[in-house]
């Protein structure tokens, strides 16, 4: 405990010596920050409203399929580092976006799953949500990206998601 503590008056220490001797850098950088988090969500198409579920927040269907795409990754626990990458990179080349638009939306999908409970629940509430912002035109890039992420072989909760899926569009 005391090594934590000397840790963190050492770190305190160190920031409060840059602050004093760079008092103009240190409140640009604070005023930077602060910018970066206020305009991150609406950089992302994505608005927080009072007594809704943050998934009825959502207005791009890019983050939609963001989050069916993580949400699909982790039906059965923790995805590996190689389903990480083939998400990423299905992002990038199916949604056209650059790298780190594809990490902001897979860190507001993983978000927005969190909110849900859970990636079982979330898929059939995003896949709502998607058929309500695009009245079902984007069936065919969600099962292009679900193929991309999937592979040759399903488990049994990847396929009752497919299910879920095909529900919430009516195929």
């Amino acid at each position: 405990m005391p090594v934590l503590l000397a840790i963190l008056a050492a770190i305190g220490g160190a920031i409060w010596w840059y602050i004093r001797s760079n008092p103009r850098e240190a409140i640009g950088t604070a005023q930077d920050l602060t910018e970066t988090l206020i305009n991150a969500p609406r950089r992302i198409k994505f608005r927080r409203q009072t007594n809704a579920h943050p998934v009825e927040g959502i207005e791009d269907p890019r983050i939609a399929l963001a989050a069916i795409g993580q949400s699909f990754i982790e039906l059965d626990g923790l995805p590996t580092q190689e389903q990480r990458d083939q998400l990423h990179l299905s992002l990038r080349t199916q949604l056209g976006c650059d790298a780190e638009e594809a990490e902001e939306m897979e860190v507001v999908g993983r978000w927005l799953m969190s909110q849900c409970q859970g990636a079982a629940e979330a898929i059939p509430r995003l896949a709502r949500r998607l058929k309500k912002l695009d009245d079902g035109r984007t069936w065919d890039e969600l099962q292009t990206l679900l193929q991309a992420l999937v592979g040759e072989t399903m488990t049994s909760k990847q396929e009752a998601a497919i299910e879920d899926l095909r529900l919430a569009f009516r195929k």
